[in-house]
């Protein structure tokens, strides 16, 4: 009997563990992908819509949705532009030089991992979040969504400036028949994980930080109709 307990206890401890998604209040955000490029303004506005190009299965199109931080004393994430079509407008009304929409969150003070963490520093508004995330609509699409930013000057040292780096991590939805599950992508979504400053150390780095700006999400859409996320204060 007591071995039996024993043995018991060694399969309940060797069972993996699954993070469980959060019960309350969130943010919900739907990424959308259509075949023809929207044209209406989608800027001020309280939408919790953000639409991308949809792309083949057999050939993915990649829209980028742009992170920007709330101004000072604000935690709120909000769309700023839900167009991915045309030039990204902040939510100050300021315009980048490429297409794309543009997404509000603060810093996440919620990373983790084995990497060197280059965390919040509180030079802009941060809080403690997770996030999920389930492909839905048609069954059969998918989408890839990478984080990036930009060098502020050469801060990886290899002689070329104002560089794209990207996470070296990624999340991938995939929209199979039935249920679709939630999953958990917060390292994924709110740091960056690469050498970014050239010292032959990868960093873990959040969201606004390590001396990189123009941060954002690459959205390698191969035909998912729609994406959603939401967002847990934690």
């Amino acid at each position: 009997m007591k071995l039996l307990t024993l043995l018991t206890v060694i399969a309940v401890a060797s069972l993996p563990i699954f993070a469980q998604m959060p019960n309350g209040p969130h943010y919900n955000l739907n990424i959308i992908g259509v075949e023809n490029p929207k044209t209406a303004d989608m800027q001020g506005s309280n939408r919790h819509t953000i639409f991308v190009a949809l792309g083949s299965k057999s050939g993915a199109v990649k829209s980028n949705i742009y992170l920007v931080p709330p101004p000072p004393g604000s935690w709120d994430f909000k769309v700023c532009d839900g167009n991915g079509f045309d030039a990204a407008v902040d939510c100050q009304g300021n315009t980048k030089s490429t297409n794309g929409a543009v997404f509000q969150l603060p810093c996440n003070t919620n990373i983790s991992g084995e990497e060197e963490i280059v965390p919040c520093s509180g030079d802009y508004p941060m809080m403690s979040y997770e996030v999920w995330a389930r492909a839905l609509g048609k069954p059969g699409g998918s989408a890839t969504m990478t984080t990036c930013a930009t060098e502020d000057g050469d801060t990886d040292g290899d002689g070329i400036p104002n560089e794209t780096i990207c996470s070296t991590e990624n999340v991938l939805l995939v929209r199979n028949a039935g249920k679709s599950p939630w999953k958990e992508v917060t390292n994924e979504l709110t740091s960056l994980v690469g050498d970014v400053d050239g010292d032959g150390i990868v960093e873990r780095v959040a969201l606004f930080e390590g001396d990189l700006e123009d941060w954002f999400w690459e959205y390698a859409n191969k035909g998912l109709r729609l994406a959603q996320l939401r967002f847990y204060a934690i």
